[in-house]
């Protein structure tokens, strides 16, 4: 259902002042038209009535037709309707047919605000009206019938006028209600629109932020798996290259160098598509996180002639699959570090499945470093050394990734590698530590919280 206008709320106002500004001026004329065709019928003078009706007629002209916004003054309103009742009991009193006229008072009655002065203005016009009807007072003194005659007439048009007074009160009232609510309503929906659009503009906002986040997200997924899978393999095939150069002069040697940089090749490129799809790498495609882990310690350790021990502890179980694919690119990172850098006889590589952590460690016993002497970038400035200065902790922020020495002491300088195994850990909610000493080896400590997501084995 839908609500009514301003106009339709506002129609028996417009209608009423229309009434009221033609109306009384027409029924004042028709009752002295009717005064000159009865007193000249009479042979009786009428000069005196029409002196009234000119006096009524300047009267309504000049307080109330003329100056609208005297209606609103409460004195001058009173003046006004004072006069008016007045001056219609006399023309009442010398002819009874002005009733035409004093009826029109009702349109000047309920002008006035509601209240006692109202019905007090309104029961005047009734007791006018109602003596007109009954032929003029003179009926009131004419005996016992004529007095019930009159009061009867009177009583009708208070019963009558109180009546319509009171519900056009209430229908006032619940008009000027129901003009607040629409006013209300107008101003709610307003507010609504105004909410909306804000509200638009912050969802486009978000949409943009969104998306700016996604592809920031999408550049640094792309950036670790080209480190983890294409730079890894480049530098394995460069070493591989460099070692069969060097072994010219023992064929079977060389060959073996060949075969690896070719087999690194085909498997970089491998993973690269893969990580392109967004795959899951390929050997946790074909086993569960400690079985990946073993198959690529045993490549790692055929392609660089040193052992790794690779050793399962607790109860192995499935993890989510982010969990296990952070934990096999960092063991694959520090794998390649071992390799590039540490100059290393033994890896040891431990998986330890706990009650709500699993973690992972890689040490090696190659030249160490000194991580005192860690080389900061801005970006990743907040590194923190320990207080007995052999244990870097990993959170929030990263060092270098590359483990080399400089001015005779190993040292890691900037680097990308360190900082993508930190992210891909605290990704999972998880933690990093690096422990290191000059001569001492490396050890890498992986930590992350698991939810299983499966029965153990």
């Amino acid at each position: 259902m839908s609500s009514p206008s301003p106009y339709q709320l506002d129609a028996w106002p417009r209608r009423e002042r229309r009434a009221v500004a033609v109306l009384p001026y027409a029924m004042l004329a028709l009752s002295a038209v009717l005064t000159v065709f009865i007193r000249d019928s009479k042979q009786e003078s009428f000069l005196l009535d029409l002196a009234l009706c000119g006096l009524a007629a300047v009267w309504m002209l000049c307080l109330y037709t003329l100056v609208p916004t005297w209606r609103e003054r409460p004195a001058v309103r009173a003046v006004f309707f004072t006069g008016l009742i007045a001056i219609m009991t006399v023309l009442v009193i010398r002819d009874p047919w002005f009733g035409f006229f004093t009826f029109t008072g009702y349109f000047f009655a309920v002008s006035i605000p509601p209240g006692r002065w109202r019905l007090l203005a309104v029961a005047a016009v009734a007791v006018l009206t109602g003596t007109s009807q009954a032929g003029g007072f003179s009926t009131a003194a004419a005996g016992r019938v004529g007095l019930i005659v009159y009061l009867g007439c009177v009583l009708v048009n208070l019963v009558v006028a109180g009546a319509f007074t009171w519900f056009g009160w209430v229908s006032y009232a619940q008009n000027a209600r129901r003009a607040q609510m629409v006013a209300e309503l107008s101003e709610a929906n307003r507010r609504l629109e105004a909410t909306l659009a804000e509200n638009a503009g912050l969802h486009e906002q978000l949409l943009t932020q969104a998306r700016e986040a996604g592809i920031l997200d999408e550049r640094q997924r792309m950036a670790r798996e080209i480190h983890d899978t294409l730079a890894q393999g480049l530098a394995g095939i460069i070493t591989q290259l460099q070692a069969a150069e060097q072994a010219s002069d023992d064929p079977a040697e060389r060959r073996r160098h060949l075969e690896a940089a070719t087999r690194l090749a085909r498997d970089s490129l491998t993973e690269a598509r893969r990580s392109v799809d967004e795959l899951r790498p390929e050997p946790l495609e074909q086993a569960r996180l400690a079985g990946a882990l073993r198959g690529v310690a045993e490549r790692w350790s055929a392609l660089n002639a040193i052992p790794v021990q690779v050793t399962t502890t607790g109860a192995e179980r499935t993890l989510r699959p982010e969990t296990e694919f952070a934990l096999l690119r960092t063991a694959q990172e520090a794998l390649a570090n071992v390799a590039k850098h540490a100059d290393a006889t033994r890896v040891g590589l431990t998986l330890s499945y706990m009650d709500e952590e699993v973690v992972l460690d890689v040490r090696d016993d190659g030249r160490g470093f000194d991580p005192a002497r860690i080389a900061l970038e801005p970006a990743y400035a907040g590194a923190v050394a320990a207080a007995d200065g052999d244990v870097v902790q990993f959170g929030g922020t990263d060092s270098g990734d590359d483990w080399q020495a400089g001015n005779g002491h190993p040292a890691p300088p900037g680097g990308f590698g360190l900082v993508a195994m930190r992210q891909r850990i605290e990704g999972v909610s998880g933690r990093l530590q690096v422990e290191s000493e000059p001569g001492g080896g490396t050890a890498i400590s992986a930590c992350v919280p698991v939810r299983p997501t499966g029965n153990s084995a």
